[in-house]
């Protein structure tokens, strides 16, 4: 059964361009993982501070599959690597740290779905 995985990030007004940008960096990192179905990263219009992150996924094995596998880890040290960088450059608003400040992760199952009718 395919699963949604949803990384609500907490992201303080200063820092999302950089969230924005360290995603653009990693951009199709994901896309060839055996199981991957789709990825948004939804910014906030009004009301909250939190990013979030969507995944969906063909089942809950493909997605920890891709969680332990190599792909996962290079992203993620790409994305600290970069920020570590614009830090000491002094690019833009970061500061060499995450760009959120808090996450949470909500898992579920998709028990109905539909697409755009053609």
């Amino acid at each position: 059964m395919a699963v949604v995985k949803i990384n609500a990030l907490t992201v303080p007004a200063e820092m999302r361009e950089d969230l924005e940008k360290r995603f653009a960096n990693r951009a199709g990192m994901v896309d060839s993982a055996d199981g991957f179905e789709w990825f948004e990263l939804l910014r906030p219009l009004e009301g909250t501070d939190q990013y979030l992150v969507y995944t969906r996924w063909r089942s809950e094995e493909d997605f920890v599959a891709w969680q332990q596998g190599p792909a996962f880890q290079r992203g993620h040290a790409q994305a600290a690597e970069a920020a570590k960088s614009q830090g000491a450059q002094g690019h833009g608003h970061g500061q060499g740290g995450p760009a959120a400040t808090g996450s949470q992760v909500w898992s579920f199952e998709v028990i109905q779905s539909a697409g755009p009718k053609n």
